[in-house]
This record gives structure tokens, C-alpha cells and sequence, in this order.
């Protein structure tokens, strides 16, 4: 593998590695060994991200205001929020494939992991017209204040977006793995942002398409079933254990996003860092909106439609749509929904992973699936 450059212009000392699990309060365990391993896993892969993110601004630097300014947005945005959730998920499936591995690998490929979903978060922003992530302003919305152009902030959005796309793989080609793992590892990490466009592509055309089908491409690929296959390659795991975490991952990642359309419908923006009701006021066909427009009827009907699609609707319009979906039990059918994907991805664990691996996944299915914000 090429050798890795310092991780900023301080070069300070690498982290950590993270505690193995056994090593956790009693507490913490009991309650959530998953929850207990991601606070440490986030504030590890914060570390390597902001060294990361340093030195690609130090070369950003050499280009111009112009490039600084673009690499900056994406630099904060990273930095700004993020539960690491996927970096997590990486370990997790690291350690459903080996209990025993450094875990350096896992946390290295964490970054890259992280500067993939920044990419697709800046694109999918744009293409919905949302000026709001994690609680400060779009990449693109604050290109375009930066610029005092809508075009060229816009544009300088998408290209933020390649960029963080490119060094994702810039991060993942640092990583130290084994040689027979390099391969598989790389076309993972293609195959999750190719399903991920596919998904895309789905919501953006619309139609009448499946709409589980493209929760699990847009957003249980790079979620839930990437990170995890990406963890168990770093650490060797073989079809054995790949086939296990895919069959729990499918279920699991569409109770994920299942759970991020109520969160965006019913979840408070404080806690979500989006407005109220995101998703109606843009127009996403989301399993939420297609059970509300199913059940609801007339009047209900009515004001529900009132505000799909309709970026000046009120915060009035809004309740009252919110208020059908939950007389109309669109929100109960979804809840239900979650609790049957969840039951389906927890009754996998039994073969093909280790008993730590299990005990972490089991964990993360209630964070994903039972998630506030």
C-alpha cells in the first residue's frame, strides 16, 4: 500500500486504538454494546478526519481562495456533525469476522466511509433543493452565498461533491490491509456508491417503482450492508461471514431509512437538523407518503397533498398534514413495518458471525431502528 502523509500540518500522534469490547462498562454493555463502542468509534474516526482533512486544505491552499473555499465547505460539513454510524457499522462487521484484530484498518477505512456519505449528502441536498444539513446551511446553499452567484455555487456544490468523492478513495487507498484484501475492499466500496446512485436515480425520475427496492440501494448499500462487508474484508472474513451480515443487513437498512421518513416527518428539527416535514415539503416519494396517500381520504387527502411538493406551504398546512398521516395510521403502518424488518434482520444472527459481532449487531439494530434523531 503507497505510505500514508501526516494526518496535518501539527502531525500530532496517531490515536488510540479503540478498547476492545470486553473492556466496557458493565452498565454500557447491558444497556447497548453497540451504543457503548460508537462513542469511542466516533471520537477515533473525528480525529483521523480532521487530520485528514487538514492536509487536503493545506493542498487546497496551493490552488487558490477559489479551491479553499470548496474544500472548506466540504471539510465542515464533515466535521460539523455525524453520529459515525457507518465507521461503526465497519467495526462492527470487523468484529463479526475477527475478535482479535488490530482495529486500526477498521478505523482508517472509518474516514473514508465518512467522506463517501459527505459526498452523497452534498448531492442529494442539491437535488432536492434542501439549504439545511446537520443544523448549518447546504454546501451548496453556502457556495452560493460565498460566490454571491446561485449558478456558480450551485455548480462549485457539485463539484464539492466529486471531490469528496475522490478522497474517499484517496482515504480508503491509505488504509494498511492485507494484499489479498485490497481488491475486494475497493470493489466494495464501488459497489456501494453505484447502488447508491441506482437508488438515487429511482427517486429522482419517480414513477411507479418499488420503494423498499430503493431504500436498500440508495441507502442500506453504503448504511448498513457496505460498511459491514467492508469491516469483515479488512479483517479477512470469509463467504461464510459475508453471506450472514448480507442477510441481515437487507432488512436492517430499509428499517433504517423507514425510521429516517418519520424522523423527517415527526422528528424535532432541533434534534434532526432538518425543517419540519423535509421530506413532504420536497416531494419524496417515501413509504410514509404513499401509505398516507393510500389511507387517508377526502379532506384529509386533500390537506396532504396540499403541502407534497410545495416549498411555501405553512408551518399550519404542515401539522395539519402531519396530524392526517397519524389519523390515517400511516405512521402506524410504518412503525409496524420497522418492528417486522428489525425482528427479520435479528433472527440472521445466529451462524456465520462471531459472538461479539453478534452482540454488536444486535445493538446496532435498535440504534438504527429506533433512533430520535
Amino acid at each position: 500500500m503507497p505510505p500514508r502523509p501526516p494526518p496535518s500540518r501539527k502531525n500530532p500522534p496517531k490515536a488510540r486504538v479503540l478498547p476492545r469490547l470486553g473492556r466496557a462498562s458493565a452498565k454500557a454493555l447491558k444497556e447497548n454494546p453497540f451504543s457503548a463502542m460508537l462513542a469511542a468509534v466516533q471520537s477515533e474516526v473525528d480525529l483521523r478526519l480532521r487530520g485528514f482533512l487538514e492536509t487536503r486544505l493545506d493542498v487546497a491552499r496551493r490552488h487558490g481562495p477559489e479551491v479553499v473555499a470548496m474544500v472548506s465547505a466540504v471539510r465542515d460539513l464533515v466535521l460539523r456533525g455525524g453520529k459515525r454510524l457507518r465507521p461503526a457499522l465497519l467495526v462492527a462487521g470487523y468484529r463479526a469476522a475477527s475478535e482479535r484484530a488490530d482495529l486500526e484498518p477498521a478505523l482508517d477505512a472509518g474516514v473514508a466511509l465518512e467522506l463517501l456519505q459527505a459526498y452523497l449528502l452534498i448531492h442529494d441536498d442539491w437535488m432536492d433543493g434542501d439549504l439545511v444539513r446537520r443544523g448549518g446551511p447546504a454546501v451548496h446553499a453556502r457556495l452560493a452565498k460565498h460566490f454571491r452567484s446561485e449558478h456558480k455555487g450551485h455548480a462549485s456544490g457539485i463539484l464539492a461533491g466529486d471531490y469528496a468523492s475522490a478522497v474517499a478513495l484517496e482515504a480508503l487507498s491509505q488504509v494498511e490491509m492485507k494484499r489479498s484484501a485490497a481488491l475486494p475492499a475497493m470493489a466494495c466500496f464501488a459497489e456501494m456508491q453505484l447502488d447508491a446512485i441506482a437508488g438515487q436515480q429511482l427517486d429522482l425520475i419517480g414513477g411507479n417503482y418499488d420503494v423498499e427496492l430503493a431504500y436498500q440501494l440508495k441507502t442500506g448499500s453504503y448504511t448498513v450492508r457496505g460498511p459491514l462487508r467492508l469491516g469483515a474484508i479488512l479483517a479477512s472474513g470469509g463467504s461464510a461471514t459475508l453471506r450472514a451480515l448480507d442477510r441481515f443487513a437487507l432488512p436492517i437498512g430499509v428499517a433504517f431509512q423507514l425510521r429516517d421518513d418519520l424522523l423527517s416527518a415527526f422528528g424535532d428539527p432541533r434534534r434532526t437538523g432538518k425543517p419540519l416535514g423535509s421530506d413532504l415539503r420536497a416531494g419524496k416519494r417515501t413509504a410514509l407518503l404513499a401509505a398516507g396517500v393510500r389511507l387517508a381520504t377526502g379532506k384529509d387527502l386533500r390537506a396532504l397533498k396540499r403541502v407534497v411538493g410545495n416549498l411555501t406551504s405553512s408551518d399550519a398546512e404542515m401539522l395539519e398534514a402531519l396530524a392526517v398521516l397519524e389519523r390515517c395510521g400511516a405512521r402506524a403502518e410504518v412503525e409496524a413495518r420497522v418492528l417486522e424488518l428489525s425482528s427479520a434482520g435479528l433472527g440472521e444472527l445466529g451462524r456465520g458471525v462471531s459472538k461479539q459481532g453478534a452482540l454488536l449487531l444486535a445493538g446496532a439494530t435498535e440504534a438504527l431502528t429506533a433512533r430520535r434523531s
